[in-house]
């Protein structure tokens, strides 16, 4: 135990789906932190949805986020794995090849989006609290899952904080992306203005790998569609650096990318985007905007082909972002047992709605949020639009912080939520 933390490990047995409790079951795994000093207290629960989809909260104690020691000021926080992701009945690149079908594999990862990660949390707030609500803070798509919480429970809930994550409640996967690319596309030249040695060394490497066949440490052919997903960085308040200084040891000493591309390079790349370790990032990413009778239907692929400026001999080079594609499931080893399950789930057009919009202008339970003037991943136009739907909902929007604000920012954007949602500021 990190002596900074008090902390208790939880393990819950939940429905695989809630409609059918009989059925099969899940493992759903969560950690309870507490400030030592007051571990012995009865504080109130914090529930943490982390962002993705896919990923499983932080460890504390391993890159604690910036948030945490403020919040065990005042709550005993409970850190979720959420289904499918860390110790909660993990999907991975193994288990996923262990279906008899995809069609098995798609109708299995159904049961896994917002609808049922609620359903699951309202079982562990029972659980721990019984009748009594808790607050959630909810970190990117964790503000997916808030209003998922609030249009399906809210009597289970006293307060909500969202960082960068309010919905489009009626957006479509095809609204969403024709808003997404502008952005990236923004964010991309912003790069290169600020680094414009790092657009020719792109170009370079993109020129390497169109006339030689480079293959990553695992095996994998690094092509230039790939190479440019490494966009998604750019989205986070370290991203630009982080993207500089990957390439900057990308080549040998001379500077050249018609060499050898470095080893410490292609195992960076072959980490940032290989889906190792968070697959269902990429196999949901697009069914969090699946409601009602229409797919999803690769619409960031859809979306792509009508821009000529996104090309791969476009200039400059632009890179991707958050956006998943029909190749990534065939070209990247961690995702090819997911590929024919992933174009079921493309095509499917029985997904439930997500948002009770009607109960949602009612709500009562207040809503604190941060807008991110700039978010790359998270459109602030649709944000705006959401808070303006949503009853008991008060908005701030800074263009002080990225995407990460909440870590980035040391517990000063969640003192100002607590703030909003309490009405003092």
């Amino acid at each position: 135990m990190n002596p900074a933390y008090a902390t208790a490990d939880h393990v819950f047995t939940v429905p695989l789906d809630h409609r059918v409790p009989d059925g099969p079951t899940l493992r759903v795994f969560a950690r309870e932190v507490a400030d030592p000093a007051r571990a012995g207290e009865e504080l109130p629960w914090l529930l943490y949805l982390q962002g993705g989809p896919g990923g499983k909260s932080p460890r504390p104690g391993t890159g604690s986020p910036g948030w945490l020691p403020h919040a065990l000021k005042t709550h005993r926080v409970l850190l979720l794995d959420q289904r499918g992701t860390g110790r909660s009945s993990p999907i991975t690149a193994r288990s996923a090849a262990r279906f008899a079908s995809p069609q098995r594999l798609a109708d299995h990862l159904a049961h896994f989006r917002a609808d049922a990660i609620v359903a699951d949390a309202e079982c562990i707030r029972r659980a721990l609290c019984g009748d009594a609500p808790w607050e959630t803070l909810g970190q990117s798509y964790g503000g997916f899952l808030t209003l998922t919480y609030l249009s399906q429970a809210p009597a289970g809930l006293r307060a909500c904080y969202v960082t960068g994550g309010l919905p489009g409640l009626t957006a479509t996967a095809d609204d969403v992306y024709a808003r997404t690319y502008p952005r990236v596309r923004d964010r991309v030249l912003d790069f290169y203005a600020r680094y414009p040695e790092d657009a020719h060394r792109l170009r370079e490497i993109t020129d390497l790998l169109t006339a030689e066949e480079v293959r990553l440490p695992n095996g994998d052919l690094l092509t230039p569609r790939r190479l440019r997903t490494l966009g998604l960085l750019l989205g986070m308040g370290d991203g630009f650096e982080r993207l500089h200084w990957l390439l900057d040891e990308s080549v040998d000493a001379s500077g050249r990318a018609r060499g050898e591309l470095t080893e410490t390079f292609l195992h960076q790349v072959m980490f940032l985007t290989g889906f190792t370790d968070n697959p269902l990032f990429a196999v949901m990413q697009e069914s969090l905007y699946g409601q009602g009778d229409g797919p999803t239907a690769w619409a960031a692929d859809r979306a792509l082909a009508g821009l000529p400026e996104f090309a791969e001999g476009a200039d400059p080079l632009l890179l991707t972002g958050e956006m998943m594609y029909p190749w990534m499931f065939h070209e990247i080893s961690g995702l090819r047992p997911f590929a024919e399950a992933a174009d079921l789930l493309a095509a499917r057009t029985d997904w439930p709605p997500l948002y009770d919009r009607r109960r949602l202008a009612a709500n009562e339970v207040p809503l604190a949020a941060v807008v991110y003037h700039d978010d790359m991943y998270v459109d602030a136009g649709l944000s705006l639009r959401t808070a303006r739907e949503v009853g008991a909902a008060r908005v701030w929007v800074t263009n002080e912080w990225e995407h990460d604000g909440l870590s980035a920012s040391g517990g000063r954007v969640l003192a100002r939520l607590g703030e909003m949602a309490s009405g003092r500021a």
